[in-house]
């Protein structure tokens, strides 16, 4: 999944960034609301965390001009104040989850999971196609019972197959899903990161195809 983190203070987006990253998702940081449009206007992204306070104006007005804008990207609110009044509003605003800081790192990347379940219309964390069974929090792809532990990144490439399995997808969204833009990295890395999550899906009867000049579909064996 590919995130945006909106947040200026430069320690902390750091530390957010890279616990993300090590779950296997590409995360991209903006210091400032205009660099957010910036980039929104570069990429397309599964989730937008958002902290309220920032140097060139308040949160909540980007979530305000995202939602009038009928942009339903998942917005996550990271703010310091607490009252209800102020969590109410910000809900009332559009903002799908909010986060009071200071916040356990655990906390927020369990918010992250319910609210992309949540945007994927997927109530839990495993995933079935044919007998294979993808379970997110543990990590892992299970085959008639049988579980294999999967790297970060083979997690979150079969979490894009296993959400839509039929639907074909391209190399280049692939690597939009997988890869921020500080990386450089080519459609190559796609071709082995499928490689590799074929080899996990081998003994299934799951399998993904190559959809010649249109890219890959994870897709029950006959």
């Amino acid at each position: 999944m590919r995130f945006l983190l909106i947040e200026d203070n430069a320690n902390l987006a750091s530390a957010v960034a890279e616990r993300l990253q090590l779950d296997g998702h590409a995360v991209d940081h903006a210091g400032t609301l205009d660099d957010a449009e910036s980039c929104i206007a570069a990429a397309d992204y599964d989730l937008i965390l958002l902290d309220i306070m920032l140097p060139d104006g308040d949160g909540r007005t980007f979530l305000q001009s995202h939602r009038r804008a009928a942009k339903s990207t998942p917005i996550i609110v990271t703010t310091a104040r607490s009252e209800v009044s102020d969590r109410v509003s910000l809900l009332d605003l559009g903002a799908d989850d909010y986060i009071t800081k200071p916040f356990d790192f655990s906390e927020l990347e369990a918010r992250c999971r319910a609210v992309l379940r949540r945007r994927g219309g997927v109530a839990a964390n495993r995933l079935t196609v044919a007998n294979a069974v993808l379970d997110s929090t543990a990590g892992e792809l299970q085959i008639d019972g049988v579980g294999q532990t999967l790297r970060n990144r083979e997690l979150r490439l079969l979490e894009v197959f296993f959400t839509s399995p039929g639907q074909v997808f391209s190399k280049s969204y692939l690597l939009d899903r997988l890869f921020s833009f500080s990386e450089d990295v080519g459609e190559n890395a796609i071709e082995v990161y499928v490689g590799r999550i074929r080899k996990r899906l081998e003994p299934s009867d799951a399998v993904i195809e190559t959809v010649r000049g249109l890219g890959y579909r994870l897709v029950a064996k006959q």
